[in-house]
């Protein structure tokens, strides 16, 4: 029996426990009801009415309860089994017909009942409907031989019992019939009797070793009531007992009892206590039942033979009915032994087939098949050995299977196998052991062993897995490594920073994690390309593994991202211990900012370095986010630096957190305001435009300049959706100023990457141009060229189409981006924007002086008007009117203004410009782009 199969046994036999005490109820209750009725009868019932009326009435109530039962459980049930019921119902209420006509007559009319009479044909109907119902209980057979084989057995069974009955008693009755004189009709009743109850026995003697395994408990029930049945019947009819038996004698408490038991058996015993003792006769009723099953033909010609033996030793004349009914018992048993011997020889081919079947797969399987003895010999060798092993099957013949076996696997071998031989063999039946076997070449292979038990030793079915060994170690490397430096990844990384802050190691101040970043090496991969990038990434990753020691781990995370864990020696002197890892970290800078031998050239890049060491307590995220956090501060700090991790760098992070979430909730509630700063003509001081600049008054009263929120806002979804409110803003409240009569132009600054983002479509600019009906040229887009991941095609694009809707273009912080000279070649730009840092220094400094001068030389050959950003201090006005510049924005004139302040100085009209006036181009429209001033923004006067 299967693990599964006796485990649902075991659980079927804790609730046949649990349900018995509901089950035991009914069978007391049957039990004392038939023990009050034998008692009854054999005392006589106390009066002889009294013993006619429950001899007879009581035997037709039983009957009619057991023929209720039967029919009520036919029409609930739903199974092949549902005419076998229907025809015990019709039996039974056959035998309540018969004695109910039994008791009219001796009760109600108090005469002797006639032979024959009505009721002899009631009772002769009760057998043939219980016969066919036992047929249709019977296991069909699935063959015609099996069909002839059930017939056959069916005649040895009744057959021999008619012999020996009429040997013994039968043959009497019919010879005193015939002295006597007695009619044909009442003979013929007297042989009927027993000769129905014999084809009735042999049914149920067929049926004890055919019956079906479905409901089991509850055909047993029945075939024990109707075998009671059937000896209460041979009782009555034995020439003994027929003279001298009356209604509500002994006998009757037989009848009364099969009658209750019928009624009982679809009813009292459950389905799931039966399929329980259906799974549990599987191992033990079977080969019993199928033993006796194979003695049935014998037993009946033995039964035969004493009825013939019995008439020679009385020493009279053996009778025809003997004779012919031998002859044909003995016909019978020749033919269904023939039968037998023909089915011995198909399964014997059968066998054979097979045998050769399963031969010709044991030696053709791929699969070594070893059958070891209980002493570990091997015994059996299949020929697939050669092939996976190396070696003949005869040479392993005869050796010790542990001979063959890898020392190190051989004790976890041992202890497997014995683990699996002292398991039931129901609960474990096979075990898989893997483990290396040794080839004919010396070689250790790793072999995946089934192992079966057989005699005491062991089945092993073997088969070679050592490629799929060898590919899942591939894998699982390729799992923790990177692949393209073969340096442990971030998973392994994290994996072996949790064992060192574990174990032994745990509170080990002196293990450190190193976070490297490679400053430059996007611009160089940018230059240079991809595949010069990689070679770049795995020399740097080669100089980082040589450079470690060697119980440290060096690994990429990610890009150009690097990580060292350098391992604690257990010292206790945490200074000598920070001077020791800060002097690793510091070669490792120098060793990774050494020039790099890509092609024929060389390509330079450093490092970044971020050390942060290990607490009591901390978690390898944490001590690696603390790394990380260093590393940033070391960029953020200049580059090429090593920086060890402090507390504070993780206040600043949750500081710019907080602001960040401050800032996702501001533009929902309204917390940003738009400030305008003017851009003065410098030759005449007059309003030329305005650059419209955000700011954020958080609820806590701060106010918050773009340097503050645009860096905790960029890159984010925010900054996207701060730049579409800002750009709306400005047109709605340029809109308002032009229809006021001031027209003047409005700037508002865009990052390149945001005017190509698909979340601000080309459609939403001419939306809302039309939506709130600015003129045309009264809007500039100052785009702040500093990203170089930005596509100049899809830049170029885009500022081509806002042109034709009207649109200018300024090019804001001039002479500070790197690909300034590339935009100036490119894009439609109308206007130059001077970086503030060029205006600062453009008084102090003659160098900053010719640059200057230079670049608006440039735009001015080139047809651009310029505005110098950050102009705060006279001086600077003189200086840059003098180099041709046209126009300023800065706090010499004015700074960031509201909206009723703004219009009170777009009224006046004019600022006051320092020194005289020159003769200056006037911009077309009087009106300039505007660019936003720098993140560097002046003090915001008071509202």
């Amino acid at each position: 029996m299967s693990a599964p199969a006796s485990a649902r046994a075991a659980f079927l036999a804790r609730r046949h426990v649990v349900g018995r005490a509901p089950a035991f109820l009914p069978r007391l209750l049957i039990g004392l009801v038939c023990a009050g009725y034998g008692v009854g009868a054999a005392v006589g019932w106390g009066s002889a009415r009294l013993a006619l009326f429950m001899g007879d009435f009581g035997l037709s109530a039983a009957a009619l309860v057991a023929a209720v039962s039967c029919f009520l459980f036919a029409r609930s049930a739903d199974n092949r089994f549902r005419p076998a019921w229907l025809l015990f119902s019709l039996s039974s209420l056959m035998a309540a017909a018969g004695n109910a006509v039994w008791g009219w007559y001796e009760c109600v009319r108090e005469v002797e009942v006639p032979s024959p009479s009505l009721a002899d044909l009631f009772f002769l109907c009760f057998a043939p409907p219980a016969i066919v119902g036992l047929l249709v209980l019977a296991k069909r057979p699935v063959t015609r031989a099996g069909w002839v084989c059930l017939v056959l057995d069916s005649w040895l069974i009744g057959g021999s019992l008619l012999t020996l009955s009429w040997s013994l008693a039968l043959a009497h009755t019919a010879h005193l019939a015939d002295v006597e004189g007695v009619s044909v009709a009442r003979a013929a009743l007297s042989l009927a009797y027993p000769l129905l109850d014999i084809v009735l026995v042999s049914m149920v003697l067929a049926l004890h070793f055919r019956r079906s395994s479905v409901n089991r408990a509850a055909v047993n029930t029945a075939i024990a009531a109707l075998a009671l049945t059937v000896l209460c019947d041979a009782l009555f009819t034995s020439p003994l007992l027929r003279q001298t038996y009356r209604s509500g004698q002994l006998l009757d408490a037989g009848w009364f009892a099969g009658s209750l038991l019928l009624a009982y058996a679809p009813w009292g015993v459950a389905r799931d206590e039966d399929d329980a003792d259906r799974l549990a006769s599987r191992t033990t009723s079977r080969p019993i039942s199928g033993s006796l099953a194979a003695l049935t033909p014998y037993l009946a010609a033995a039964v035969c033979t004493l009825g013939i033996l019995y008439n020679v030793i009385e020493g009279r004349r053996v009778d025809r009915v003997v004779v012919f009914t031998g002859c044909t018992v003995v016909l019978a048993l020749v033919v269904r032994q023939g039968i037998m011997l023909v089915d011995n020889i198909a399964l014997t081919q059968e066998l054979a087939q097979k045998e050769n079947h399963f031969r010709s797969l044991v030696q053709g399987s791929s699969d070594v098949i070893m059958i070891a003895a209980p002493t570990g010999i091997l015994r059996y060798v299949s020929p697939a050995a050669a092939g996976v092993y190396g070696r003949e099957a005869d040479d392993l013949v005869g050796a010790e299977l542990s001979s063959i076996i890898h020392p190190d696997d051989l004790g976890r071998v041992v202890h497997e196998v014995r683990k699996f031989l002292a398991a039931p063999p129901g609960e474990e039946p096979t075990t898989r052991i893997e483990c290396r076997f040794r080839s004919g070449t010396g070689e250790w292979l790793n072999v995946e062993s089934t192992v079966n038990r057989h005699q005491g030793g062991l089945i092993l079915n073997s088969r070679d897995v050592t490629e799929r060994v060898r590919l899942q170690a591939q894998l699982q490397h390729n799992a923790e490594h990177d692949p393209l430096t073969d340096l442990p990844n971030r998973a392994l990384f994290t994996d072996r920073v949790r064992r060192a802050l574990g174990g032994r190691r745990a509170g080990d101040a002196g293990t450190a994690v190193l976070f490297i970043d490679l400053d430059g090496f996007k611009a160089a991969n940018d230059r240079f390309g991809h595949q010069a990038g990689d070679e770049l990434l795995i020399q740097a990753a080669r100089r980082l593994q040589e450079s470690v020691r060697a119980g440290d781990t060096a690994a990429r995370l990610g890009g150009d991202e690097f990580a060292a864990l350098i391992v604690g020696d257990g010292g206790h002197d945490q200074s000598a211990r920070e001077y020791q890892v800060h002097e690793i970290a510091d070669r490792l800078r120098l060793t990774l900012s050494q020039p790099y031998r890509i092609g024929a050239g060389e390509v330079r890049v450093t490092a970044s370095i971020g050390v942060a060491f290990a607490e009591p307590g901390i978690t390898p995220n944490d001590l690696m986010r603390n790394a990380d956090l260093a590393m940033y501060r070391a960029k953020a700090g200049g580059k090429d630096r090593v920086e060890l991790y402090a507390p504070q760098m993780q206040a600043e992070v949750v500081r710019r957190s907080e602001l960040a979430a401050r800032l996702r909730t501001a533009l929902r509630d309204g917390e940003f305001a738009l400030l305008h700063q003017p851009v003065v003509h410098l030759a005449s001081g007059t309003v030329a435009a305005v650059a419209a600049q955000a700011r954020w008054r958080s609820a806590q009263g701060i106010l918050f300049t773009p340097a503050e929120f645009l860096r905790v806002a960029e890159d984010s979804d925010r900054t996207a959706e701060l730049g579409r409110w800002l750009l709306e803003e400005a047109v709605e409240q340029a809109a308002d100023r032009s229809r006021a009569g001031h027209q003047v132009s409005v700037a508002v600054r865009l990052s390149a990457r945001r005017l190509i983002d698909k979340g601000m479509p080309f459609g939403s600019v001419e939306a809302l141009l039309t939506r709130y009906g600015l003129p045309s040229g009264a809007l500039m887009i100052e785009v702040a060229d500093s990203d170089p991941r930005v596509s100049f095609d899809e830049l170029e694009q885009r500022l081509v189409a806002l042109r034709r809707l009207g649109v200018r273009i300024a090019l804001d912080g001039f002479g500070s981006g790197y690909a300034a000279i590339n935009a100036l070649r490119r894009l439609p730009i109308d206007v130059l924007k001077l970086d503030r840092g060029l205006v600062e220094g453009v008084v102090e400094s003659a160098r900053l002086h010719k640059i200057t001068s230079g670049l608006l030389r440039i735009a001015c050959d080139l047809g651009m008007q310029s505005v110098a950003d950050g102009v705060d201090v006279p001086e600077q006005v003189l200086a840059l009117r003098a180099m041709g510049c046209t126009h300023g924005q800065g706090m010499a004139f004015s700074g960031p203004l509201d909206e009723y302040r703004l219009r009170r100085a777009l009224v006046r009209g004019e600022f006051p410009v320092p020194g005289s006036p020159a003769v200056q181009p006037v911009l077309a429209g009087g009106s300039v782009p505007l660019l936003t001033g720098s993140h560097a923004e002046t003090p915001v006067p008071p509202t």
